[in-house]
C-alpha cells in the first residue's frame, strides 16, 4: 500500500469523526507537540550545559566542585533567555 491510499484513508477516516471526536483528536495532537518541544528544549539545554560545564573526566556518579555551579548558571541563563524571547513574542503577538 502506498502512501497517497493511505493518504486518503485517512482523510475520509477524519471526515466520518464527531465534531467532540475531532476536538479530542486536536487536544491530543497539541499536546503531544507541547510535550516534543519540551523534551526538544530539555535536550538542548542539557547538551549545551554538559559541553560548557563538564570538562574534567568523568570518574563518579557526582558533579566536581565546578562544574556543580557551572551547570546550575548555564541552566539559569539558558532559562532567562528563554524568558525573555517568550516575553517579547507575546507583547508582538498584542500588539498585532
Amino acid at each position: 500500500m502506498d502512501s497517497s491510499a493511505i493518504s486518503t484513508e485517512l482523510a475520509e477516516g477524519l471526515k466520518n469523526l464527531s465534531p467532540r471526536d475531532k476536538q479530542e483528536l486536536n487536544t491530543f495532537i497539541t499536546q503531544e507537540t507541547q510535550k516534543s518541544q519540551i523534551q526538544a528544549t530539555i535536550h538542548s539545554l542539557t547538551d549545551l550545559c554538559f559541553k560548557k560545564c563538564i570538562t574534567s573526566k568523568i570518574s563518579g556518579g557526582q558533579l566536581d566542585r565546578n562544574e556543580q555551579p557551572c551547570v546550575q548558571n548555564c541552566v539559569d541563563r539558558y532559562m532567562d533567555a528563554n524568558m525573555v524571547v517568550i516575553r517579547h513574542l507575546e507583547q508582538m503577538r498584542t500588539h498585532i
